[in-house]
C-alpha cells in the first residue's frame, strides 16, 4: 500500500472577504444623505415691515415715509436723494456726490436722527429704511458704489428697486 499514490488534497482558501468596497461605498452614502439633508433645510430671511402703530403714524413718527430715503441713480454719476413721498418730501430732492462729504453723510445724519427718535419712543433700533433706484442709463460701478455707501453708513434695510414714476425719471433728467 505504500507503492499506492498518495490522495492530493487542495489547498483551503482563506475564507476572508475584502469589505473596503463596502466601507466606501456606506461612507459615500452617508455623505450623499448629509448633504441633502442640509439643502433640505428651510433658509429664512428677515423681512421688515412697518408698525400697526396708528399713533405713529398720526404724529408725524417713525412710520413708513418718514423712515425712507429714495436714492436715484442717473446717467454720469448723477445721484439724487429725498426723503419720505416725492409729492410732499420731508427732505427735498437734491443732487449730491459719491464719498464722504456727500451720501454717505447725508444717510449717516438721517439714520442717527431715526435711531435716536426710535430709541426715544421705545424702540430702539430702527434706522431708516434706503430705496434705491439705478435707471437704465447709470453705470454699474455706480450701483455698486451706493451699496458700498450703505455697507459703510451702517445701513441695515435697503432694497433696489427699477421702476421708476414719471415725476422721478423727469428729476433725473433736469438736476
Amino acid at each position: 500500500m505504500e507503492n499506492l499514490p498518495k490522495k492530493v488534497r487542495s489547498k483551503k482558501l482563506s475564507t476572508r472577504v475584502d469589505l473596503a468596497a463596502m466601507v466606501s461605498v456606506s461612507f459615500l452614502l452617508i455623505i450623499f444623505f448629509m448633504v441633502t439633508i442640509e439643502l433640505r433645510k428651510q433658509k429664512i430671511m428677515d423681512l421688515s415691515l412697518p408698525d400697526n402703530d396708528v399713533t405713529d403714524r398720526w404724529s408725524g413718527g417713525c412710520y413708513g415715509e418718514n423712515r425712507s430715503v429714495t436714492i436715484l441713480l442717473g446717467k454720469n454719476n448723477k445721484l439724487v436723494s429725498y426723503t419720505g413721498l416725492l409729492q410732499v418730501p420731508i427732505v427735498a430732492p437734491k443732487e449730491t456726490i459719491y464719498g464722504e462729504n456727500g451720501i454717505r453723510k447725508v444717510l449717516h445724519a438721517r439714520n442717527k436722527t431715526m435711531l435716536e427718535y426710535s430709541a426715544a419712543l421705545g424702540r430702539p433700533g430702527r434706522g431708516i429704511t434706503v430705496i434705491i433706484k439705478p435707471s437704465k442709463k447709470c453705470n454699474y460701478k455706480n450701483l455698486v458704489d451706493i451699496l458700498d455707501e450703505m455697507a459703510i453708513a451702517k445701513i441695515n434695510t435697503y432694497t433696489i428697486v427699477n421702476d421708476f414714476t414719471p415725476e422721478e425719471s423727469n428729476l433725473l433728467a433736469t438736476k
